[in-house]
Order: C-alpha cells, then structure tokens, then sequence
C-alpha cells in the first residue's frame, strides 16, 4: 500500500473564473510534516481547498490520491470520512450547535455507526489537557463569539479528536500571539507519528520554530518551484521571496 497523499501535475481554476494552479506537484509521505510557503496569491490556500474538495474549484489537469487511490470524484464529507482533515484560515461560527456535540457527530459519521460514549470523553480529556482548555469550551456553540485564537485551537481540538491521515492546514498560524501559537503547535506535535501526515500553509517562518517540519515547498504562481528542508524557510525568512520568483522565471 503506498502511504502516501500526492499532488500530481495539478492544474485547476475557479469555477467559470481564471487559472490558479499551474501544474502542482507534491507528495507528503504519512508519518510526516511538510510546509508549503509562499507570497500572497502563489495559489497556497486554493491547493489546500481543492484538496479538502471545495467545488468552488475545478480541476483542469492532474490527479490526487490519498494512498493510491484518486480522491477526485469523491466529495469533500467522503473525503473527511476517508481521513482527511481541513483546518480552516477563517473557521465558521455554528450557534445552536455545541462543540461536544458537533465532534460526537463527526466521529460518528467517520466510524460509520455509534462512538464509544467513555472512548469519546477519553480522546476530548486528552486534547483538553494538551491544549491547556478548560472544559467549559466543549458547551460552547461551535467557533461562536470565539476569539481568533479560540478559533484556531478549537480547530486543533476537533483534528486531535477525529484523528485524521492526513491534515491540511490553511494558516493555522494567522492571528495568534505567541502564546497561542505554542499552545496550538503543542496540538500539532502530539499527532505526528507513523499514522499522520500534515501540510502546513503558511506565510512566515515563525510558526516553523514550534512545529519543525520534514520538509519546505515553495509555491509561486500556482505551482511548486523549490523544494528542501527547514533551512529552506530561514532562507526566505532571510532573503524574501524574490531570488524564488527569479528560479520560477528560469526554470
């Protein structure tokens, strides 16, 4: 079995609207991290929609298996069911719906039949400990009149406890302060292992410090230029993206 999420030579456009990916190539092996950088537009946050199964998007060219196995006529909750897990730049506010109660319901609809009630409880007590939260979170309705940072960790809860292959995360890192961005790196780091596979997106190096990735892809107009590891992101930290653009020029 090929444990494996891969991009392969991804064009894909806005719905009756203009070209975004170019030709994304990429292969995220389960048990790692990988990162994808880029400058405002290179078409980051469209790749981690389009995976998740967004049909704002249309794929033009190109493939995407999880596994081996295509994932592209499948829609986005088959995909969630199949292990893959979107954390959200901007996650959506739900009133009515409690937190406790929206992941009892997912996990049910991933497994296929009813969740163990005391398993359920165990994975929420795990994440809530890791995640230093209170257990007051899990009555709240879902993201409502969360703060930004609320938000984001609240993501990381839902990812610990439905336990994805693979989790493709949009910006985890946009908004936070310090201290929230280790609390929320914290949650990311007790999911690695042998059974997990992370694509980070993100804009800046800082969010690399807490969450040491296996590898650095850089995205410039909607494909993947360079690749390496995490010195890749010093580098741009460092230099900007500039010498990148230059690369995507010539090669």
């Amino acid at each position: 079995m090929v444990n494996q999420l891969e991009i392969r030579n991804l064009h894909a456009k806005i719905v009756d609207g203009e070209t975004i990916l170019n030709g994304v190539n990429l292969i995220l092996p389960k048990g790692q991290v990988h990162a994808i950088m880029g400058p405002n537009g290179a078409g980051k946050s469209t790749l981690g929609k389009i995976i998740a199964g967004d049909p704002s998007y249309e794929i033009t060219k190109g493939d995407i298996l999880m596994d081996g196995e295509s994932i592209l006529e499948m829609e986005a909750d088959e995909r969630a069911r199949n292990g893959l897990f979107l954390a959200f730049q901007y996650p959506v506010e739900v009133p009515g719906v409690s937190n406790a109660n929206f992941l009892r319901l997912a996990l049910q609809a991933k497994k296929g039949g009813e969740v163990n009630m005391m398993e359920f409880y165990g994975k929420l007590q795990k994440a809530l400990q890791t995640l230093e939260w209170d257990e007051s979170i899990l009555t709240r309705y879902l993201n409502d009149g969360f703060s930004g940072g609320e938000k984001k960790r609240n993501e990381i809860m839902h990812m610990m406890v439905l336990e994805p292959t693979y989790a493709i995360m949009d910006e985890t890192d946009s908004g936070l302060d310090i201290d929230a961005l280790k609390v929320v790196a914290k949650g990311v780091n007790a999911m690695r292992g042998p059974n997990f596979g992370a694509l980070l997106i993100t804009h800046y190096q800082r969010l690399l410090n807490y969450i040491i990735p296996d590898a650095v892809h850089v995205m410039i107009d909607g494909r993947i230029v360079t690749s390496g590891g995490p010195e890749l992101a010093l580098k741009l930290e460092e230099q900007g993206y500039d010498w990148v653009k230059e690369l995507a020029v010539t090669g």
